[in-house]
């Protein structure tokens, strides 16, 4: 059975004791089916990651003592998405793979085709948390309030921008990856695609590069996966 991974803000440090959240103390008790005695591990980004033993454990209230480290914390590239807000379960599946592929920052960003009009931000920071302790991440990204697409990129700090660009003439993926440093960032588009006129501003700012992403047009939550992944291995291959 493998060990349970919990983030904690810490501080972290052998022989410690920290209180668990209600959430965290009910998911490890009712879900996971852990009692006092069984082994953890925390992690946070600054401190790394940490054997951990739970010490209390009753309904919505515990604890656990810190260990020794085991995994030392990591500098990381920041890769930032951008993502049109997408029908509940479509974002839900999106933000889970994002943060297994890297992105730190997970900006929803409301384009005119959009069919949701808002994103929940805690539900969708909850998921981002247990994808992170499921994939061995020792980050979390952060999740960042809904705001429309043009109020995004006008208070963009100029770091390069690939929009995944549908039914548009515009540069294969593969040819943007070749020397990308981070900070940087993928935008997506909704459900319905990018009006043209949004391409058309797009295309008009500087630090964005329109990107297609192959032959096929992609659902907008496939689109996330194909570009994001191979954004970030591009960026952990030259790190």
């Amino acid at each position: 059975m493998s060990i349970p991974r919990l983030h904690a803000d810490g501080p972290l440090s052998p022989g410690t004791e920290i209180a668990l959240t209600p959430a965290q103390a009910h998911h490890i008790g009712h879900v996971l089916r852990r009692a006092p005695g069984a082994a953890l591990r925390a992690f946070n980004a600054r401190e790394g990651e940490f054997a951990a033993e739970i010490t209390a454990l009753r309904k919505d209230r515990g604890a656990i003592r810190i260990g020794e480290q085991v995994r030392a914390p990591s500098p990381e590239p920041e890769l930032r998405l951008l993502i049109s807000a997408l029908k509940r379960e479509a974002m839900d599946w999106a933000v889970e793979k994002a943060t297994e592929l890297g992105a730190t920052l997970i900006q929803p960003v409301l384009a005119r085709r959009c069919v949701a009009g808002h994103s929940n931000t805690q539900r969708l920071a909850a998921i981002a948390r247990a994808a992170a302790e499921q994939c061995e991440r020792l980050s979390i990204p952060e999740v960042a309030d809904s705001r429309p697409l043009h109020a995004v990129l006008d208070a963009w700090d100029g770091a390069p921008l690939i929009v995944g660009a549908e039914r548009r003439e515009a540069v294969p993926l593969h040819k943007l990856l070749s020397g990308l440093a981070s900070p940087c960032g993928f935008l997506t588009g909704p459900e319905g695609g990018f009006e043209r006129a949004e391409l058309d501003d797009l295309a008009r700012r500087p630090f964005v590069s329109l990107a297609m992403l192959g032959k096929r047009i992609l659902r907008a939550e496939t689109a996330v996966v194909a570009g994001l992944g191979a954004i970030s291995f591009a960026l952990d291959v030259q790190d």
